[in-house]
């Protein structure tokens, strides 16, 4: 697993890099100043992406036992105090990376979700210096949090088509979010009540993408495609890819201290999360037309 993600990740390095280099302004003498970084970009990033396939709970005891362990395959591993500085640096690549991946999405059927992002105890809110004036409070089916949230659509392979980060008091169907998220995506989409919304629907409708969701009790009752209603019962497929990046991949946990390095663990997360073999997915079977013959 942690050759297979250092290829993928140093492969898409060298392509970043280089238009890195061909957009940088060039200095006089044409040396770079300060001493040389002993661990590259795609070191940095593959050592984030791998802590979230380890059974760590910290990232500071799985960089310790990276470096006893897998010193052969990182020779130039920095401190730990380090290590959390140089995170900084990767969070638009790792953003890029990410995106990449979504963007090779070809699938006409997908599925939509959001899920809580809790940074701290809501006893601790008031008292939480990290994330003030960023972090907001928002209500899921269960409770009141405070945080972020984590707007996801994935296909019928389990994969990540779309995905967006909010504050937590950001509606589900807010127009804005949704249409970032489903830029040039056509076929259905399936929600849950959350999503209704009518210029929501018509909006994605105009763009080809169909919006099928859940009706509340007060509303009239539509007819709708046997097939759909099939699948709208299996849209329980992202809530396990949501359970798989919470207590899988470690996508939540209270214990940051730094904003950029908070959105590095969500996008380190994500990442790690496409190199799983077994996502949890379903299975679309065409359904014949029944004759009166």
């Amino acid at each position: 697993m942690l050759t297979e993600i250092f290829c993928h990740v140093d492969d898409f390095c060298k392509i970043y890099e280089k238009q890195i280099q061909r957009r940088l302004l060039k200095s006089g003498s044409g040396a770079k100043r300060g001493p040389k970084e002993k661990l590259s970009t795609s070191e940095i990033m593959t050592i984030i992406i791998y802590f979230h396939h380890s059974n760590f709970r910290t990232f500071k005891h799985y960089y310790f036992h990276l470096k006893s362990y897998h010193g052969d395959a990182f020779r130039c591993l920095v401190s730990y105090n380090r290590f959390v500085e140089l995170q900084k640096q990767i969070l638009i690549p790792l953003m890029l990376f990410l995106s990449i991946s979504c963007s090779n999405d070809s699938e006409e059927i997908h599925f939509i979700d959001s899920t809580s992002l809790k940074v701290c105890h809501n006893k601790r809110i008031y008292s939480n210096k990290t994330f003030k004036n960023i972090a907001k409070r928002g209500k899921t089916s269960v409770d009141w949090f405070y945080g972020f949230k984590l707007h996801l659509i994935i296909n019928v392979k389990g994969g990540i088509a779309g995905f967006h980060i909010t504050p937590g008091n950001v509606s589900d169907c807010n127009l804005h979010v949704v249409k970032s998220m489903t830029k040039n995506m056509l076929g259905k989409l399936f929600g849950d009540k959350g999503y209704l919304s009518k210029k929501l629907f018509m909006d994605l409708y105009q763009q080809g993408l169909t919006l099928i969701t859940k009706i509340k009790k007060n509303m009239k009752n539509k007819l709708m495609d046997f097939y759909d209603k099939l699948l709208l019962k299996k849209r329980g497929i992202i809530e396990s890819v949501n359970n798989v990046l919470k207590n899988r991949c470690m996508l939540e946990h209270s214990r940051h201290r730094s904003v950029v390095n908070f959105f590095v663990n969500i996008f380190a997360t994500l990442n790690a999360y496409n190199f799983i073999e077994n996502k949890p997915s379903i299975k679309c079977v065409e359904i014949p037309l029944i004759s009166n013959n």
